[in-house]
């Protein structure tokens, strides 16, 4: 028998360790690991190379700034330069989705050049209604905003596909909300992503912060502290527990947040943490200008390494980029960082951050890499074993990444829809030179040579009922 592809000479990262085999694949999946060279079609060279699940980014925000027919070229692109053969998008519609999710889903099939999966925000009592729609569609997890509602509830919606127009809406994710949506959720066996931060504590802090002047990455650090982030997490771990729902807190990054979930553990919540990587590589104190402004806010050094420590001793999950596909123009829109516009991309950058500040500085172990950026999250997400393996019958989706690659980061190299990165001029040590998904090589080299519509939307199962 002949077989489509063989990744010969590579170190392939299993649960177990790593072996040395080579990697056999056919109709997209894999069908083995062996020592022999079987006949093939395609044998690629994995010599000094290291396969690796394909990365799984949790955590990705684009259609919002360009629609979907162009975002997921755009955005998909950089990830797969990046080693990302699956994004998780955080969809964002203030509509009814009996209406408005189909259209986004039937426009996304078409132009992805890696697969994709999504999380639907809930901001409405009828979109609470219509989660049993989108799990019939194959979204099983869904999203709480506890940082947008009264004087801070903006926020952008995706845009209608082919639309060039921004969608803005005011929202209000009350307690009352959230507890129905926990409730929901845990009644349809899904989890619910939160982004914890207290509104009405946001909102005060940022007033205060505007009267007294105060400008700055640290300014907007303090006028969002860390407090507001535990006391979301206090609520919602409660509702969690009342209702036997799986909590997964989305971009973690300060010790506080971090012992608060700790201590929430305690008490029984079954709880899942994401960091990012701009929480394990800035501080507000070493950053200047706004382009690294986010929320939660990017915290002090001494933060940045409580969220390294949680890391390496496992009490972290997975890593996401909470990319935001924008552009500077709209990023820096105001005088001061109250204007400037929340989020940056990070889909590209996030592996090679990894690798260079993580793996080669030994912080984490390439077991570890895997399963933070793709093993944990293909099961806490239900994608597993179809993906977050390189075991036999599993999705072949493969990152070949070599440790001793140096490069420097520029916006360029991405061609995502953003012009610009915060990373902009870093050289770093470590990167993806092989993206492949289900089979297909999609990026060689930093060089984008899959097909545009390769990727799949990732239909995943509810976990639990």
């Amino acid at each position: 028998m002949t077989y489509d592809t063989v990744i010969v000479d590579s170190h392939v990262m299993l649960p177990s360790g790593k072996i040395d085999k080579n990697i056999v694949i056919d109709d997209g999946k894999i069908v083995g690991l062996t020592s022999d060279v079987p006949a093939c079609d395609h044998k690629i060279n994995g010599n000094g190379l290291i396969s690796i699940p394909g990365v799984i980014d949790t955590h990705v925000h684009y259609g919002v700034y360009s629609p979907i027919n162009e975002a997921a070229k755009t955005e998909s692109h950089a990830a797969a330069i990046g080693g990302v053969t699956t994004m998780m998008r955080m969809l964002r519609l203030e509509n009814s989705f009996l209406n408005s999710l189909p259209p986004q889903l039937q426009s996304a099939s078409e132009y992805h050049y890696v697969d994709y999966a999504i999380h639907a925000s809930i901001f409405t009592p009828q979109q609470i209604d219509e989660m049993n729609f989108c799990i019939d569609k194959g979204i099983t997890s869904f999203k709480i905003y506890m940082n947008l509602g009264g004087e801070v509830g903006h926020v952008y919606m995706d845009m209608p596909p082919n639309s060039s127009n921004l969608v803005p809406s005011k929202v209000n994710v009350t307690d009352e909300l959230v507890e129905k949506i926990v409730k929901n959720a845990a009644q349809l066996g899904c989890p619910v992503l939160v982004h914890a931060e207290d509104y009405e504590s946001c909102g005060c802090g940022i007033k205060k912060a505007k009267e007294k002047n105060q400008d700055g990455l640290s300014a907007w650090s303090s006028s969002r502290s860390p407090e507001f982030e535990a006391k979301s997490i206090k609520t919602i771990s409660k509702f969690g527990r009342d209702y036997d729902c799986i909590i997964y807190f989305v971009h973690i990054g300060s010790e506080r947040a971090l012992l608060q979930i700790q201590e929430e553990k305690k008490l029984g919540t079954k709880i899942f943490v994401e960091t990012c990587p701009h929480y394990l590589t800035l501080s507000y104190e070493k950053q200047n200008g706004y382009l690294a402004k986010v929320m939660p806010p990017i915290r002090t050094e001494n933060d940045q390494k409580a969220v390294w420590n949680a890391l390496s001793s496992n009490q972290i999950d997975t890593i996401g980029t909470d990319h935001v596909a924008n552009q500077i123009k709209l990023k820096l829109n105001g005088d001061d960082v109250w204007g400037a516009l929340a989020g940056f991309p990070g889909i590209g950058t996030s592996l090679p951050l990894l690798l260079n500040y993580g793996v080669n500085q030994n912080r984490i172990t390439v077991e570890q890499l895997v399963k933070f950026t793709s093993q944990n999250a293909a099961r806490i997400f239900g994608m597993y074993p179809q993906k977050g393996t390189l075991a036999k019958n599993s999705d072949a989706d493969v990152t070949m990444i070599n440790l001793k690659k140096e490069k420097k980061v520029t916006s360029e190299l991405f061609g995502g829809f953003s012009d610009y990165l915060v990373y902009e001029g870093l050289n770093l040590k470590g990167w993806p030179v092989k993206t492949m998904v289900r089979g297909e090589l999609v990026a060689e080299n930093f060089e984008v040579i899959g097909k545009i519509g390769h990727g799949k939307h990732v239909s995943r199962k509810v976990l639990s009922k």
